[in-house]
């Protein structure tokens, strides 16, 4: 007789459709299901049905389990299924894969750079989607052009973080060669929702498994038994049937046990005679069958199986012989036993971790316990992995926690929970942080230990901040209260209303947040220490901002400088750190040295004290400043590629953005599109929100500066659903979007009018977005239209914002506009060549720059106006901007210069020689001079009359200022060899 049928029985429709997942796999065309059904159902067979198919057809295969503490170790299905690959010595090159090989060192430590060798060394800042994202570029790379299987098993009991790459996973199969394959039980909880989710959505298939039906049950036992289907007796089916329900796992265990038990007997002809009843009831039958298997062990030998069952499905087999205290032998034939038994088998790919042949097995085994007994095998099982695992590193932690709470040892259980909580919060596990904290907050419900309870709903509290978990049941003030009445410190209170207010502010709910500040500081009276007021501060500071008022950055600005002294005199680097980024970006605005000098001081801060996420933030501020200053894009690269390194992929994209930001300054407007795009593309894609709105503005600015208004509104238009999170760019849209495109429209009063709007935004609610115009172009616009004067200019030129490059240029055109107002001809000359020497980054604002300064400089008598607008037009009319280049040309007739014809062939004039005024037929003129041919040839050639030519030639002497034919031959000589 087999132990297992040699085919599967009755999942037809459902093998048939896993073979059509993996065809369309091979052919690029991913998809994923999901197995669902109850314990015994058939459903691990059905993935190894799938994986034997997909090997067939030469496709890798990757399997992963979720073992019964998986909802205490995050990513577990993952970091076992490419482990085994790197084990077969079938993975890829790692390096292929970019920044994303950092990520993966949250699964292969190996990979992680950033490993100190304890497990604490992986970057905290890592979410569950940008993983999604580095495992999908790993599967893509392991399936080549063959496809790829990932099978994950038991998902019923994942973590919360497995089932956010799960379902990014599932959003982003379509193109990708990736068959997904997950099994789980129908209980109610995440895994189950999000398999019904995806189902719905189209991005998944969900079939759950039904029981076999009679006629399946007997084909089963045929398969089992080796006999044909007739060959079966209908006793004995009829009792498979009613006993079974039709469940695959317990037909085979019945049928088992008949046979070990002599009840069945084969005949001569084939067929299987019953010998006994085999009346049973379900699941006592199977657990009738392992204890008679258990029963012909020696009584260790049975404790020993079940201090493993007690573990759980999969189990350590150091921590079983520590907790028994028995000799290796007698351990091992006791293993033996067991895989002899169909009991257990090896847990692949640990090599000390076996596993119970199917969950029911490790219940069967405990089902005779008594609670007590249960309880002291947990505790002798918690005790040996203290033992041999000091400091409960990786998954050790929540498993003992598991277990010392199934040992009746409450104190001791929710200590462990929150120290797993307190790990995984610190490796990037947010949502398990959540998890295993709030279950040491519920253990800690009676503890007298109310100072522990604190530390533990504080950093329950940040964690639930961090998940977007803002309704969690201990986010209240009412939870808080709680302690308080227990006499809880009134400093350690007030700590927890911080965090709360931080888990408001995080949540946007800005009026809740000062509340919960307002009674910190309430509770910490009129003589706080420096660590009670520093995370203060700090937190209050940041609320500023949220508000609309117009002396918000420097109310902030005063509390985030006391939030940061205090924090260093009390040795709180962290707050230290986030109050100098938080200072350094409100400096701007004054001081560009300064504020660099407090980017430094924040990065010295986070290098001293191993805060690596926060360096590579406080170098990305500091080359953004400098970006700002100069214009030079360099630092701000450089930053963009250690935030790649560290792999805080995040900020490397919020980088992006501001690097497209400064291409569409430059007029790199592909290149610009392109780095946007793709940003967009990630931001939604990932999920991340935080920039959002900025990315969309950008786009807006980008339609703008090309004189793309109903792009730009439509972009603009996307900022609605972001709501009051896009206050803050409304300045930036209306002074760098909606002004612009105004002015590449020549039309002055609705960019007047744009400005106001921006000005009035700024006003209202002051931005640190400085270029905006307030300090720049805002300045320019006034001057020229008589508004401002030279008090408000030198009000404007006083700001850190002016000397930004950008803004540097327009402060420097409207120095030179009253300038020439008051007579100083060569004083204004000489500053729009300061002017012109600030805006060499950036051609689209130089060239409209000279075509707004032109008519003041014409009318006031100073600088080259028809110079500046010959220049001006022949840019507009390359960049196709119409509007501008004929207002350029309407201004040169006004001024009596000679315009250029813009006909077919224009554009083969060199720029140089338009800028003179040369038009297309004097510079064919140009090309046959010098050949010093006469002007009859020259009329021949281009069929025209010779006194034409003599004209284009008269022509051509002025606009060169050439004294003869003979200079103007060898200038054409010069011209062509250029």
């Amino acid at each position: 007789m087999q132990t297992h049928a040699p085919q599967v029985v009755g999942r037809d429709e459902e093998i048939e459709y896993l073979n059509r997942l993996l065809t369309e796999a091979r052919e690029g065309r991913g998809h994923a299901v999901f197995l669902i059904g109850e314990p015994g159902i058939g459903k691990s067979r059905l993935g190894t049905v799938a994986t034997s198919n997909a090997l067939r057809h030469g496709m890798a295969t990757l399997r992963g389990r979720v073992g019964t503490m998986g909802t205490m170790v995050a990513f577990r299905p993952f970091s076992e299924a490419f482990l085994a690959l790197i084990r077969r010595r079938e993975m890829p090159d790692p390096e292929s894969l970019g920044p994303y090989r950092q990520v993966l060192g949250r699964l292969i430590p190996e990979w992680d750079d950033h490993n100190d060798g304890n497990g604490s060394g992986h970057d905290a800042g890592i979410s569950a989607v940008i993983l999604g994202e580095a495992i999908l570029r790993l599967l893509t790379l392991i399936a080549s052009d063959r496809g790829v299987l990932l099978l994950l098993e038991d998902l019923h009991g994942s973590d919360p973080e497995t089932l956010a790459v799960i379902e990014y996973l599932l959003d982003n199969l379509e193109d990708q060669p990736v068959a997904l394959v997950a099994t789980l039980r129908p209980d109610q909880g995440s895994a189950l929702d999000l398999a019904r989710l995806a189902d719905q959505r189209g991005t998944a298939r969900l079939l759950e498994l039904q029981p076999l039906d009679r006629q399946q049950v007997r084909e089963l036992a045929a398969g089992c038994l080796e006999v044909g289907i007739t060959g079966v007796p209908d006793q004995l089916a009829e009792r498979l049937w009613t006993d079974s329900a039709g469940v695959p796992f317990i037909v085979e265990e019945l049928l088992q046990e008949a046979d070990r038990t002599g009840q069945l007997l084969a005949g001569a002809d084939g067929t299987v005679q019953v010998v006994e009843d085999l009346r049973t009831t379900v699941p006592a039958a199977v657990v009738r069958s392992i204890n008679s298997r258990t029963d012909r062990l020696s009584p260790q030998s049975r404790e020993l199986l079940l201090l493993a069952a007690v573990i759980g499905h999969r189990f350590p087999l150091s921590v079983v012989r520590r907790a028994s205290n028995v000799d290796e032998r007698l351990l091992l034939a006791t293993l033996r036993a067991g895989l002899t038994a169909q009991l257990v088998g090896p847990d692949e790919p640990v090599p000390d971790w076996y596993a119970f042949r199917h969950p029911l097995t490790a219940e069967a085994l405990l089902a005779g316990l008594t609670p007590p007994e249960r309880s002291a095998l947990a505790l002798r099982c918690a005790n040996a992995i203290e033992e041999l695992h000091p400091g409960l590193p990786g998954e050790w932690c929540p498993i003992a926690a598991e277990l010392a709470e199934s040992g009746g040892e409450a104190a001791k259980a929710a200590r462990l929970f929150a120290k797993a909580g307190q790990r995984s919060f610190e490796d990037g596990s947010m949502a398990s942080a959540v998890h295993l904290l709030d279950r040491a907050n519920t253990l800690l419900a009676h503890d007298p230990d109310i100072d522990y309870r604190a530390d533990v709903l504080g950093d329950l509290l940040h964690a639930a901040g961090e998940t977007g978990q803002f309704d969690h049941p201990a986010a209240t003030a009412e939870a808080i209260d709680q302690l308080d009445s227990l006499r809880l410190d009134h400093r350690k209170v007030a700590a927890l209303y911080v965090k709360l207010a931080g888990l408001e502010h995080t949540a946007g709910r800005w009026s809740a947040a000062p509340v919960h500040l307002a009674m910190a500081r309430s509770l910490l009276g009129n003589q706080p220490t420096d660590a009670d007021l520093a995370p203060v501060d700090f937190m209050a500071a940041l609320l500023e901002l949220t508000k609309s008022s117009p002396g918000r950055l420097r109310t902030a600005a005063d509390l985030a400088t006391r939030a940061a002294a205090a924090a260093e005199r009390a040795n709180l680097p962290s707050v230290a750190v986030d109050a100098c980024q938080l200072l350094g970006i409100l400096s701007r605005e004054h001081d560009l040295d300064r504020s660099i000098a407090y980017f430094q001081r924040a990065r010295q801060l986070a290098t001293e004290n191993d805060l690596g996420f926060q360096r590579v933030i406080s170098h990305l501020y500091q080359a953004g400043t400098i970006c700002l200053a100069e214009g030079d894009v360099t630092e701000l690269e450089h930053a963009r590629q250690q935030a790649l390194q560290f792999g805080a992929i995040p900020t490397a994209y919020e980088i992006e953005g501001a690097l497209g930001l400064q291409a569409i300054l430059r007029s790199e407007y592909a290149r610009a599109t392109e780095i946007i795009e793709a940003c967009l593309e990630v931001t939604q894609r990932l999920k991340l929100s935080r920039g959002a709105p900025f990315e969309v503005v950008t786009m807006a600015v980008l339609a703008g500066h090309q004189g793309k208004r109903a792009e730009m509104e439509t972009k603009l238009g996307e900022l609605a659903i972001w709501g009051e999170r896009a206050s803050h760019e409304l300045p930036l849209s209306f002074g760098l979007a909606r002004t612009f495109c105004a002015l590449l429209e020549e039309n002055r009063e609705l960019a007047e009018s744009e400005m106001a709007q921006a000005l009035a935004y700024d006003a209202q609610n002051p931005t640190s977005y400085h270029m905006a115009g307030k300090n720049g172009l805002g300045l320019l616009l006034g001057v020229l239209a008589g508004r401002n004067g030279w008090a408000h200019y030198e009000s404007v030129s006083a700001t850190a914002g002016s000397k930004m490059r950008w803004n540097r240029q327009f402060v420097e055109l409207a120095h030179a506009v009253l300038l020439g107002k008051d007579g100083k001809a060569a004083d204004a000359a000489a500053m729009v060549e300061q002017a012109l020497e600030s805006s060499a980054l950036y051609p689209m604002a130089r060239h409209l720059g000279l075509r707004l300064i032109a008519q003041p400089a014409a009318a006031d008598g100073w600088g080259e106006p028809v110079a500046w607008l010959r220049q001006a037009e022949d840019y507009f009319h390359e960049a196709e901007v119409p509007a501008v280049a004929s207002a350029c040309r309407s201004m040169l007739r006004q001024l009596g210069a000679t315009v250029s014809q813009r006909r077919t062939g224009s554009d083969q004039v060199p720029a140089h020689l338009r800028q003179l005024g040369i038009t297309t037929r004097e510079f064919e003129v140009v090309q046959l001079l010098v050949d010093k041919i006469g002007n009859k040839s020259i009329a021949s050639r281009l069929h025209i009359s010779p006194r034409t030519v003599e004209k284009h030639v008269a022509s051509l002497m002025t606009k060169t200022q050439q004294p003869d034919r003979e200079a103007l031959s060898s200038f054409a000589r010069t011209v062509l060899q250029d």
